[in-house]
């Protein structure tokens, strides 16, 4: 399971993903984005220019942040 959600985790996860691809019948791959970016365009960016798959699941999560007044 490879959870995404940051610039960082997008561009960790897509040369592992490429390799672990070459073994379809041994390794079983599922895609979880945690929706930190409120912006669904901008991690859409990463998806396109890193070649990674749709996600399996995607979990809206934003950034947790909660303004106090």
């Amino acid at each position: 399971m490879h959870i995404v959600g940051a610039r960082p985790n997008f561009m960790k996860v897509a040369p592992v993903m490429r390799v672990m691809a070459q073994y379809p019948e041994r390794l079983t791959q599922v895609l979880v984005h945690s929706g930190q970016h409120y912006d669904f365009a901008v991690s859409r960016v990463f998806f396109q220019n890193l070649d990674l798959p749709e996600s399996d699941f995607y979990l809206q999560a934003g950034s947790g942040f909660t303004a106090i007044s």
